[in-house]
């Protein structure tokens, strides 16, 4: 990018900076006014796209703070795709370090969390294993073999209660709030990604085999009080487990 697009762009996002020189309309004269039509127009569509992606920090946050925080992070994070599917993804580190939101320090979780959701609305079709493949493997195989998961699966360990949160913010009967961590797995059975609730030591058994760990050694990393059959119905009923590399342990 050359120093006149450079220009041209910060002048785009930002209303107190002036219309680039040597812009003209089609009968030569100074393209102002039209670059201020531009120029809004440009910000408004933006505010949408982010205001789409993070419905619930526009819903904590009020629509009219939102919109004003909106225009400090366009400003300070410009597209880089053409694909406003993908607009956002600075929002979590953004609100790390956006003082007027400091006093909420779960607002960057939930953004991750929302982005996930999009990540994974977006990601690549795969075909999940039926659960009776992972039932029929005798034990010594199972524990070593790794499992490939599903493009489409995220997870995310928090020290908040960002399941919670998300829900009381999308469902009408969602339980009150309690401050906790959690660690949630986004799941998309069919079309539309899900946001489930993972048990204790289920973030670190599914970190693990994310990372090619045996099966085995993931349920070592997960730790007292794990659920190892709560995980796996997870796992197999969000459609996640897309292939089983068998083993053996010795």
């Amino acid at each position: 990018m050359n120093s006149y697009q450079s220009e041209f762009i910060t002048a785009l996002l930002d209303p107190d900076k002036a219309v680039p020189a040597g812009l003209s309309d089609p009968q030569g004269r100074p393209a102002g006014s039209r670059f201020s039509v531009y120029r809004n127009n440009v910000a408004v569509s933006l505010t949408e796209a982010l205001k789409t992606a993070f419905p619930v920090i526009c819903k904590l946050v009020g629509d009219e703070f939102f919109q004003a925080m909106a225009g400090v992070y366009l400003r300070a994070h410009p597209p880089k795709s053409p694909l406003l599917m993908f607009y956002g993804v600075d929002m979590p580190e953004f609100l790390t370090g956006f003082e007027p939101v400091a006093n909420l320090g779960y607002l960057p979780d939930i953004a991750r969390l929302e982005f996930a959701l999009r990540q994974s609305y977006h990601a690549a079709d795969t075909q999940a294993i039926a659960p009776k493949v992972l039932q029929a493997m005798p034990t010594d195989q199972l524990m070593g073999a790794t499992l490939q998961l599903a493009p489409s699966a995220r997870l995310l360990q928090s020290q908040w209660p960002i399941h919670a949160l998300w829900l009381a913010n999308t469902r009408n009967d969602a339980p009150k709030v309690q401050m906790a961590a959690q660690d949630v797995l986004v799941v998309r059975r069919e079309f539309d990604p899900e946001p489930m609730l993972l048990g204790t030591g289920a973030g670190a058994f599914i970190e693990a085999l994310g990372k090619g760990r045996t099966f085995g050694e993931a349920i070592k990393t997960a730790g007292t009080g794990f659920d190892l059959t709560a995980a796996l119905g997870i796992l197999l009923g969000g459609g996640v487990i897309t292939k089983i590399s068998k083993g053996t342990v010795t």
